[in-house]
């Protein structure tokens, strides 16, 4: 077992921010948690490489269709080096127009996150599809608790 990092709650907050600022469609206040060349891998596979341009693309999508809501659940924040840290999280989304979680969209979020200007910031973060293809159960314990964290917004 490992030791809470010494900037959880920080790092959980970076997380925390990029939910808020993707659910608001806001490209400006996702891409601010970003370091200057900061990395974001979508759900898709797209890739989009530095702040300004992360902020940019996300303008575009916002802009250009609806987008589904973040429910997000951090799983561990733990240490890489001095300055740099590896935060795990599981994700649901809420597909526009509706009111609950589409078990088929869960995601694993890793962000790594850097000190930059003495702030932490998202180095890089990613979502990778997490269907748990033959563990039904495991999907659905975890929407289950999603769902618990939509109860309390």
């Amino acid at each position: 077992m490992t030791s809470a990092h010494p900037h959880d709650a920080q790092i959980r907050a970076l997380y925390a921010a990029f939910l808020d600022g993707w659910n608001r469609r806001s490209g400006a206040a996702v891409a601010s948690g970003f370091a200057d060349d900061g990395d974001m891998v979508g759900y898709d596979g797209t890739t989009v490489n530095g702040r300004l341009s992360i902020a940019s693309d996300l303008r575009r999508v916002f802009g250009s269709h609806p987008t589904a809501t973040y429910v997000g659940v951090v799983r561990s924040v733990r240490s890489l080096a001095d300055g740099v840290a590896v935060l795990h999280a599981h994700s649901g989304m809420i597909p526009p127009g509706e009111d609950d979680i589409d078990p088929g969209l869960h995601a694993i979020h890793t962000v790594v996150a850097v000190v930059e200007g003495g702030r932490w910031k998202i180095s890089l973060f990613q979502a990778t599809p997490a269907a748990w293809l033959g563990r039904r159960d495991a999907r659905e314990a975890l929407t289950q608790e999603l769902r618990g964290l939509l109860a309390v917004r």
